[in-house]
């Protein structure tokens, strides 16, 4: 199967299941991390953050913290 006939059966999933199908995916990729490698871009950018959280620990939030504040009703 093409990858424009993934994305035409995927178009007709309601979005919930096209969430569940993004994670599923993202879990997939996540198995063998080294075949989606870093960009010299992400990595500076994950060493700046990485830096940032190292001199201001405080200021950061946990995921937990993150996650119930992007769930959280509005």
């Amino acid at each position: 199967m093409t990858t424009m006939e993934l994305r035409k059966e995927a178009a007709a999933l309601s979005v919930a299941e096209k969430i569940q199908l993004v994670e599923d995916l993202w879990d997939d990729i996540a198995l063998t991390p080294e075949d989606a490698p870093l960009t010299d871009a992400q990595k500076t950018e994950l060493n700046r953050r990485i830096e940032d959280f190292e001199r201001n620990p405080s200021e950061g939030v946990t995921w937990a913290q993150a996650k119930q504040e992007i769930l959280r009703p509005k």
